[in-house]
């Protein structure tokens, strides 16, 4: 109950929103307060005392992120995916994207062929931006699954 109450005071981030620290918080909130509902260690004082103080250390990194130093050190930039019709085989292999990934989100915007495409951008949240040829920009809310090699 404290963890909720917590989440719902200090943002009000869906799941989709969540950050990379948001995912390392919610890990770390549940690997320190397990001994404190089955361990040795069984006091309500003790969990909270854990789960604000990660709270807190979330709040301060994610504050920390809007600077732009700080930014750079923990995001990954964007990485251009497809240029000017062609995809560019050696970023999409760093970034574990596959080819059909990339003509999903083209789908998903309307493009049914590689040729109309002037940009395709990985953005630093796993979403694809595609820029058609002599169109606007669109952004697809779907999160691509990557492992950075290298």
């Amino acid at each position: 109950m404290a963890l909720l109450a917590g989440l719902r005071i200090f943002g009000k981030r869906e799941v989709g929103q969540f950050t990379l620290f948001d995912l390392v918080f919610v890990l770390l909130v549940a690997n320190a307060v397990q001994p404190a509902m089955t361990g040795p260690d069984s006091s309500l004082l003790g969990g909270v005392i854990i789960i604000f103080s990660l709270l807190l250390a979330n709040l301060l990194v994610g504050r920390l992120d809007s600077i732009p130093a700080f930014h750079r050190l923990v995001a990954a930039p964007p990485a251009v995916i497809v240029k000017d019709g062609h995809f560019l085989d050696r970023v999409m292999e760093r970034e574990g994207v596959s080819e059909e990934d990339a003509l999903m989100a083209m789908r998903e915007h309307g493009i049914d062929d590689l040729d109309e495409v002037k940009l395709a951008v990985l953005e630093a949240d796993g979403s694809i931006s595609i820029v058609g040829k002599g169109s606007r920009v669109h952004r697809t809310r779907r999160r691509v699954r990557y492992v950075r090699r290298g």
